[in-house]
Order: C-alpha cells, then structure tokens, then sequence
C-alpha cells in the first residue's frame, strides 16, 4: 500500500472503481435503465433481489426519497442482510438448490416484470437458479456481479454457470475477487470492501436513466419524496394510490 493514509487510499480506490463503472459500463447502464423504463411504459412491475450483502444495494432502491416507487424488495428469511442467526447461516442458504425456485413460487413476480439481481460472486445457486427462474417465467433480468469471479472462482451452480451467463444485461462492479481494497504489511488480510458502494452506485445510475428516459416519452416517473420535506407524505401518497397495485411493499 502507497503513502497515504488508509482512509484516503480507500476513497481512492473507491472513486477509482466508480470512474471505471461509469466510463466502461454507460453502455449496459443505458440498457438497464431502458429496459425498466420499457417495463414501467408496459404496465409491468420491478423487483430487486440481493442475498447477504449484496442485500444492501437492493434494499436501497426500494420505498427510497428520490427513487421510483414501483421498486419492491424480492426477500426470505434469512437472505435479507445479516438477520438471521447465526449469520454465517445466510451464506449456506446462498448455496441451497430450490430456494430461489421456492422464493418466485410464492411472490407476485410474472411474465412481463423485471428483476434486478444483486450477486457479487454470481457464482452461488441461489442468483443462478434465480435468473433461470425468472426468466423461465417471462421476466426480464438485469444482473449485478463482478465478472472476474467467473474468471477466477468455480461456479457453486450445478450447471457450472454464473449469474452474468443467465441475465438480459449484465452490470460490472469490477469489483476485484476477495472484495477487498486495501493491504498493510502489519495486516494478515486484506480489507476495506468497495461493493457496496460501488453497486448502490450502478444501481441508482441505472434508476436515473430509467426517470429520465419516461420523462423524455412524455409520462411521469412515479418517483418518491421525502417525508421530511413539507409535502412530502401527501405527493407519496397520491403516487401510491396511482400505482398501487404494483407496489407490494405498502400491502
């Protein structure tokens, strides 16, 4: 690690993978976001999906100031972030074959919809078996990964194949395998992970050129605003009312 000190190495690096995503994945970004917009126009609804920590960047485009209302949270228990115990038993179900079968089984996700599936490895079951799922049943499918996992790891999928080789379009975080930035001579590991900012990032970059892009077809993006600024439940509500019946987390 170079002169600096670690905080700063880390924003370093973060602002370097930021600039990376933005520069080398317009591209799919201006995709993604069309593809939602598509959906929206088509009366479809959006889920996102993310297990363990990549549950974080799902979870932040969901009922969010400034993001689109139609945005629900696909969730079990126990791969929603760090929330069952023993947290090490979220891992394991990120492994388990038919889960993710079980978890489409029984939401309101159908033919027309769009899923967004957060996975960093892209390599457990779980994200794999979830995108064939999805898209099994008519739902369009953007994922999130690191690519270089399918480079550098083995596939946990009994199919030995990857989120990224079973997604409509793909989003790069670039993230490096480990999800580590950082290393220190007097530290056995490295540490001080980028992911979810990096993701959170793509994420809402993908929701802005999905706003923009209804506006710019002459319809409203129904989009959220804050409770804590005057107005603000009364304008949610009467996006709520318009839409409710692809809003599920309200019910």
């Amino acid at each position: 690690m170079s002169d600096g000190t670690p905080a700063d190495l880390f924003f370093d690096a973060a602002i370097g993978l930021l600039q990376r995503v933005r520069d080398e994945e317009a591209e799919a970004i201006a995709a993604a976001g069309t593809l939602l917009a598509d959906t929206v126009a088509a009366g479809g609804r959006l889920f996102a999906f993310g297990a363990g920590h990549s549950s974080l960047a799902a979870q932040d485009v969901v009922y969010r100031a400034g993001g689109l209302a139609l945005m629900n949270l696909l969730a079990a228990p126990g791969l929603v972030g760090v929330d069952v115990m023993p947290a090490t038993l979220g891992s394991r179900l990120e492994r388990v074959d038919g889960l993710a079968t079980a978890v489409l089984d029984t939401s309101p996700l159908r033919a027309g919809d769009a899923l967004v599936i957060i996975s960093l490895s892209g390599r457990n079951a779980l994200p794999v078996e979830m995108a064939v799922s999805a898209r099994d049943r008519g739902a369009k499918v953007i994922g999130v990964t690191s690519v270089a996992y399918a480079a550098e790891t083995t596939s946990r999928h009994a199919s030995g194949t990857y989120l990224k080789d079973h997604c409509d379009i793909v989003l790069d975080s670039k993230i490096a395998v480990g999800d580590a930035e950082l290393t220190l001579d007097t530290i056995p590991a490295p540490f001080a992970p980028a992911s979810t900012v990096v993701t959170s990032a793509l994420l809402q970059a993908v929701l802005a050129t999905t706003a923009a892009t209804l506006a710019d077809r002459g319809t409203e993006p129904p989009l959220l605003r804050s409770g804590n600024v005057d107005g603000g439940h009364e304008w949610n509500a009467r996006v709520f009312e318009e839409y409710r019946d692809r809003i599920f987390y309200q019910h």
